[in-house]
């Protein structure tokens, strides 16, 4: 790299963290959803989830399915969202199972393409998936005689129904719509997601799950309600006969993810003399600061602005407006040129300090961040 500024994954964490999920929860199928450059990690890392225990792949596009393949030739991959016709090809050469999202789209097939297909069901959402149960008969019917095989089914839970029916609703809505079909001669059934899997039992015939944000360590934990909320929520539950939630689970998960910079230049400021754009901070007393080489372009939201950062094991606030490339941390004279700034690395307290959720936060760091891979003692760099 060119500057020091990197986010650095821990790839025996993201390892380990799989080998943890699949002992406590057993399932045939575990598919390691890895859109948005799996999180924002980088697919580079989709070889250690593998070597955890995922044995299935799940990306949203074409594009970062292709990736993936060229990560691994021959773990399956399945694409999320419907495939324009013109690039089946591909997904026949490349093995990418292809979603099919709705009759329209199954009546635009080409039968004849050697493909693996999952049809997805519209449980409530209406987002993507079949919603009538005389389509989905149909087109299960109509698979059975193409070259396209049957491989799986599934849907998508819009809330955990920790405070609501909709889990429920939707899981009796995918019962409703597949109750034509005979869903034990589909080899993959997978309906739950990372906080799904964690709050609920599956059905006897479900064989699959997609882990998502719990692979990279967010063991999807939520606080037991207490006093009038406890109340109510119980109340709630009784009244439209709410299926129970696990709100607490053991999984000792770890992220990998940290983000780093440098001290690039190092400056003494005087009292009244203002720093950054809008001249909003003005030092009150003479101070040091240090120029970061990092800034929003490369995903630090101006809302970290004020909160601390790490250097030699001391923390200290970043002060003055973001800049595009850059950000200044207050200092002292202990810090040096080039000393390392660690940006963050306890994920959930930034996500709370900044009142964004760990996808955002995982995403938001830019390709222009090379991914450093950490596995023992040995390190990779990937610039994506």
């Amino acid at each position: 790299m060119y500057r020091r500024t990197y986010a650095l994954i821990d790839l025996e964490v993201l390892k380990n963290n799989v080998k943890v999920i699949v002992s406590k929860y057993p399932y045939k199928y575990y598919i390691g959803v890895v859109k948005a450059n799996a999180y924002g990690h980088g697919d580079f890392c989709v070889n250690s989830l593998i070597e955890g225990g995922i044995n299935y792949l799940a990306a949203s596009s074409l594009e970062e399915c292709l990736s993936l393949r060229e990560r691994n030739s021959h773990i399956p991959i399945l694409c999320l969202e419907p495939i324009n016709y013109e690039y089946l090809n591909l997904c026949e050469s490349s093995n990418i199972t292809i979603t099919i999202p709705d009759m329209d789209y199954f009546n635009g097939l080409d039968k004849n393409l050697n493909l693996k297909a999952h049809i997805k069901i519209d449980n409530g959402m209406n987002r993507l998936g079949f919603k009538d149960k005389n389509e989905v008969k149909l087109v299960v019917d109509g698979l059975s005689e193409s070259s396209i095989v049957l491989e799986g089914i599934y849907t998508h839970f819009a809330t955990s129904g920790m405070w609501d029916k909709h889990w429920d609703d939707g899981l009796n809505n995918f019962k409703e719509i597949t109750s034509l079909i005979d869903l034990s001669k589909i080899p993959i059934v997978h309906l739950g997601r990372s906080l799904t899997m964690v709050q609920h039992e599956m059905p006897s015939f479900v064989n699959g799950v997609r882990l998502g944000i719990i692979m990279f360590g967010l063991a999807q934990k939520m606080n037991e309600p207490t006093g009038l909320r406890l109340i109510k929520r119980n109340h709630y539950i009784k009244k439209h006969g709410i299926s129970p939630v696990k709100l607490s689970n053991d999984l000792n998960l770890k992220t990998a993810f940290s983000l780093h910079s440098e001290i690039m230049c190092i400056k003494k400021v005087k009292a009244g003399e203002y720093i950054s754009y809008g001249a909003n901070y003005v030092a009150d007393k003479d101070i040091l600061i240090g120029i970061m080489p990092i800034g929003y372009a490369d995903g630090l939201s101006k809302k970290n602005e004020g909160l601390m950062v790490k250097i030699n094991d001391k923390e200290y606030p970043i002060v003055g407006d973001i800049c595009m490339d850059m950000a200044i941390v207050k200092i002292d004279d202990s810090v040096k040129l080039n000393d390392e700034v660690i940006i963050y690395d306890n994920i959930s307290k930034r996500c709370k300090e900044l009142g964004v959720s760990a996808y955002q936060l995982f995403t938001s760091v830019t390709n222009r961040v090379p991914r450093v891979y950490k596995e023992n003692d040995n390190f990779t760099e990937i610039k994506y």
